[in-house]
């Protein structure tokens, strides 16, 4: 079809989203002479689309939108078309291990298709959860478009700098995210639970430690629940609250975590585990979850008979089996835990 890539019968590397990474690896595939087919739900799909502005990106000194650095990601992909097959949009359905590598099934222009390779990229990302306000998540939508309410610590933490911050959460890894902010020396900070109680369900000695933690550095907690927002026009992060009062803060901050997206991945493959720091925080069981509060990205490698892994741990739980990720599909996962093969961000398979 002109103007359309055409599936080859097999590649070398099949990469599976085209956020940063997912276009990243493809790329960098192309460039290292292999062929790749390159599988992208679209644009929107990356959690980054959403990003006002980005300064930790390197080559882009005055910073950059993460809109337009995608933008600029597909240009490259697309003058690599001899070797980058570019789909999109479209929808995985399914990884299988084969005999020669693995097939991934998906749908594509009203058509279920299989694309065939040695190696398979999962880069599904993330998507940030969402603190509910009467119902609805998108009432805090506008505040985090105008970068007013932040998700990234490792991103955005610099800017938080001589702010009053509201964090939002009270988890394990809400109270750790307090903690973390501090890091970054703000004018104060106070944890905003949302009607929940402080650490509720967090198991003892941890709720404890984290509890007095608070306490000694004097961290403020607001458990009463949020009904609504306002101060946008003054670049403010005003909140409403159910017993009628209000407060005004610099900057929010969601410590909800994540979804990750790549449980709604099905694939089998056997499984064995060696870690592969890329940060100072590890995770040397087979599958075993970063537990929240645990910032920093940390991989873990597995694989067996010839196959290697990257997975990037997240941080949402999945609640009965399910990714109940906001505006996406659910997925019920048919594997057990222990028998699920590729999955949580993984590359699998070995180039010679």
């Amino acid at each position: 079809m002109p103007g359309f890539p055409r599936l080859a019968p097999s590649y070398d590397i099949v990469v599976v989203g085209g956020g940063h990474a997912g276009l990243q690896a493809a790329l960098k595939g192309a460039l290292l002479q292999h062929s790749v087919a390159l599988l992208d739900r679209g644009p929107k799909y990356s959690r980054s689309y959403y990003a006002p502005h980005m300064v930790n990106i390197p080559g882009f000194p005055d910073g950059v939108s993460g809109h337009r650095l995608l933008d600029q990601q597909i240009a490259a992909v697309r003058a690599h078309e001899d070797r980058i097959g570019y789909f999109t949009p479209a929808m995985v359905t399914s990884v299988e291990k084969t005999s020669d590598g693995f097939a991934v099934t998906f749908d594509w222009l009203k058509q279920t298709q299989v694309a065939r390779a040695r190696v398979v990229v999962l880069a599904m990302g993330v998507v940030d959860r969402i603190p509910a306000v009467e119902g609805k998540i998108d009432t805090i939508f506008p505040w985090a478009n105008q970068a007013i309410v932040d998700f990234c610590i490792l991103c955005d933490g610099w800017d938080l700098v001589d702010r009053s911050v509201a964090v939002v959460g009270h988890d394990a890894f809400a109270a750790r995210t307090v903690l973390d902010v501090l890091s970054f020396r703000p004018k104060s900070v106070e944890l905003l639970t949302h009607g929940h109680p402080l650490l509720d369900g967090v198991p003892e000695p941890e709720r404890s430690t984290l509890a007095a933690t608070l306490k000694e550095r004097g961290v403020p907690v607001v458990t009463t629940e949020m009904v609504g927002f306002d101060g946008i026009r003054e670049k403010l992060f005003g909140v409403r609250f159910a017993d009628g009062s209000h407060r005004t803060y610099d900057r929010g901050f969601s410590a909800l975590g994540w979804y990750d997206m790549h449980d709604a991945i099905p694939g089998r493959s056997g499984a064995g585990s060696m870690p592969t720091a890329t940060s100072s925080r590890t995770r040397t069981v087979a599958r075993s979850r970063t537990p929240p509060g645990n910032r920093s990205p940390v991989s873990t490698a597995w694989g067996t008979s010839g196959t290697v892994g990257i997975r990037s741990p997240k941080r949402g739980p999945r609640q009965n089996g399910r990714s109940s990720t906001p505006g996406r599909g659910t997925w019920k996962d048919p594997l057990p835990r222990d028998r699920r093969g590729v999955r949580d961000g993984e590359m699998v398979g070995e180039l010679g």
